[in-house]
């Protein structure tokens, strides 16, 4: 229970007792009544945070991730802890891949996803202390043939604009240009002009990876060295990060590396990295707890570690500095009533917890989730690193915040899984409403082998239809993996499941008749949180 209000009335009344003896008391008595209330006063103040933080009982948190681990279900998973620029806790858990059971250690690769953002970023603020760009230049002073959906947005499009989410496109929009696609950085960069906004530039918040991807496309502008260069020599090379790299093709001889994990028939199958080269900027990298916990340090020392001036305190205060602000909604206040502001920085996510400032990163590939804190006025940062599909470091991101901060701890495992079913059970539900929608014993309006052939749009490019053995296969020409296998559903209706990928889930294709009869359009809808495949145009080209 709060007690401020009943403080505050115990003081209020000892005031107005001062107050009625006023004019009863010599003076010295009252000076000595005053300085009785103030030191009540001091005595009931609550102790600072610094007093009460720094006091986790690291054997209990040990228990507690392994607990969590088993309960999410979860393979393998690596964290480690940072203060005061020293690894305090660090310790690998569990499996790199399930069926062969390797165990997991702090140095095991994994990718760390979107916590690359802040690693552009950083790349950008150091061309920013050079001289060599400021964050309010426009993309267009470096490539000239950036364009979006609208000619003001492309020409006004400044880098800030480019970290801190808020082109106007809605998130993850347009990332099946890139996702296991042939396409190169720059072709998925010009494609994106065909995307559509869902609001006004610079009037809303859609997480964007190709805006990220262009933001460092600006690098090799302005150096001459590729993105992945320049942040080996300039970020991973001077911190010692050695087994830390940008690209799956740089694993080599290590094997020390996990596999990614997803769900199938209730079961954790591990399934093969996909190469991100082509979006690498937003998310490539690849690093392990202990490597992570050096670029955590320097960060926590705002750019300068070992005498090495990386980018200066006032970059990364900009970059720390919300930029695309986010509503704290009525049921987030209910959930976290410590929380007054959120938003997001440049390559950051940013928010308030229990008095302190946080500034968080997550980051989510193929069957793995990561995530990176820091809480700067505590010198204080964490990273956690797990090889499935599932939200446990967020939650025990506040779990060990409550620990360190020396608050009342919740059981944030249990409370974030209870919802993580709640949300499966919705879903389940939605299949089974889907299904007594299905309208059973239709046949298709033509012949099977009039869906074949090649459809195709702007954005994405051809997918071809074939009939193979009486039976539609889809195979999406940009992305080789892409081979859907189409089961007849309903009137012009499929179902269809993309065989080498079994993270994504199965959906639909319909196919669209022109008034002559013949096939115009193929709409696909395979519904999942990363990819929208309902923006691409498939129209028919043969």
């Amino acid at each position: 229970m709060n007690s401020f209000p009943v403080n505050m009335y115990f003081y209020a009344e000892k005031f107005k007792l001062m107050i009625m003896l006023n004019h009863i008391i010599p003076l010295y008595k009252k000076l000595f009544i005053l300085l009785l209330i103030s030191g009540i006063l001091l005595l009931n103040l609550p102790l600072s945070y610094s007093q009460q933080a720094g006091k986790i009982d690291f054997q209990e948190l040990d228990n507690y991730i392994e607990e969590s681990m088993k309960n999410w279900e979860i393979p393998g998973m690596a964290i480690a802890i940072v203060k005061d620029n020293k690894i305090i806790f660090a310790k690998g858990y569990g499996v790199r891949n399930i069926e062969t059971g390797e165990p997991v250690d702090t140095n095991t690769l994994f990718g760390i996803a979107s916590n690359t953002k802040a690693m552009t970023s950083a790349a950008l603020a150091m061309l920013v202390n050079k001289g060599e760009l400021s964050w309010d230049d426009k993309v267009q002073d470096y490539l000239p043939w950036f364009q979006l959906y609208n000619p003001y947005v492309s020409a006004e499009m400044t880098i800030r604009d480019l970290l801190c989410h808020r082109s106007g496109l809605k998130t993850f929009s347009g990332d099946l240009l890139w996702y296991g696609s042939t396409h190169s950085r720059n072709d998925v960069i010009r494609r994106a002009r065909y995307l559509k906004p869902t609001f006004g530039f610079r009037a809303g918040y859609g997480y964007s990876n190709i805006m990220f991807l262009t933001a460092g496309q600006l690098i090799e502008a302005i150096t001459g060295t590729t993105w992945d260069d320049f942040i080996k020599s300039q970020i991973l090379d001077p911190l010692g990060m050695n087994n830390t790299n940008t690209t799956i093709r740089d694993f080599g001889d290590n094997k020390n590396i996990v596999m990614g994990h997803v769900k199938v028939d209730s079961s954790q199958v591990p399934i093969p990295w996909v190469n991100w080269d082509n979006i690498a900027p937003a998310g490539s990298v690849n690093s392990n707890v202990s490597e992570m916990s050096k670029w955590i340090i320097l960060q926590l020392n705002r750019g300068t570690l070992n005498g090495q001036v990386f980018f200066s305190s006032k970059e990364a205060t900009e970059m720390w500095t919300v930029q695309n602000p986010f509503k704290v909604s009525e049921t987030s206040s209910k959930l976290w009533p410590s929380k007054h502001f959120s938003g997001y920085g440049l390559g950051w996510s940013l928010y308030d917890y229990h008095a302190r400032k946080v500034v968080s990163h997550g980051g989510g590939l193929d069957g793995q989730i990561s995530r990176v804190a820091l809480v700067p006025e505590e010198n204080f940062g964490l990273v956690i690193l797990t090889n499935s599909i599932n939200s446990l470091p967020s939650y025990l991101t506040y779990g060990i915040l409550d620990r360190y901060f020396g608050v009342e701890e919740k059981d944030w495992s249990a409370w974030g899984l209870e919802r993580a079913q709640s949300s499966e059970e919705r879903k389940k539900e939605h299949k089974i409403k889907e299904e007594e929608n299905h309208i059973k014993n239709t046949s298709p309006s033509l012949d099977l082998e009039k869906f074949a052939g090649t459809y195709g749009g702007k954005i994405y490019g051809d997918a071809r239809v074939r009939l193979e053995q009486g039976q539609l296969i889809v195979h999406f020409i940009p992305t080789p993996d892409f081979i859907g296998e189409l089961t007849h559903w309903q009137y012009n209706t499929f179902k269809i499941k993309l065989i080498n990928t079994p993270g994504l889930p199965s959906g639909k294709v319909q196919f669209l008749l022109n008034e002559n009869g013949k096939v115009s359009e193929m709409k696909i809808n395979i519904p999942n949180p990363d990819f929208d495949f309902t923006e691409l145009k498939f129209l028919k080209k043969d």
